[in-house]
């Protein structure tokens, strides 16, 4: 289950408005940063007969199902401070999670699944 706050969804929305081809943001789970895993959003407009999707009020997120199986309840979340805007995740299936907010450890995590 995906949850996004409303500040998320508007930062969202706003993206993908400036985006002349894009017809959706796409959530993928990539094996790096600190942690083992990071959150990558990305612009895309093709969808994949894996994918599955979550409303954003007049916008779409689309997560592929390999990137789901790494997130239980995920919140989404957009903050703004003196240096700067950024999303922040908080996913229940981390163990851990890095201090940026964008990588973190899944429960389930190996060295061999890393790699």
């Amino acid at each position: 289950m995906i949850q996004i706050r409303p500040a998320a969804a508007r930062e969202l929305q706003r993206l993908l408005q400036r985006q002349q081809s894009a017809r959706f943001l796409r959530l993928s789970i990539q094996a790096g940063g600190c942690l083992g895993r990071s959150y990558c959003l990305s612009f895309d407009s093709q969808l994949q007969p894996d994918d599955h999707s979550f409303n954003l009020d007049g916008g779409q997120l689309v997560v592929d199902a390999a990137s789901l199986a790494s997130l239980g309840i995920l919140v989404i979340d957009y903050a703004e401070d003196l240096m700067g805007g950024g999303f922040h995740f908080g996913n229940s299936k981390a163990s851990q999670t890095c201090r940026c907010g964008n990588s973190f450890t899944p429960s389930n995590f190996t060295e061999e699944a890393a790699s």
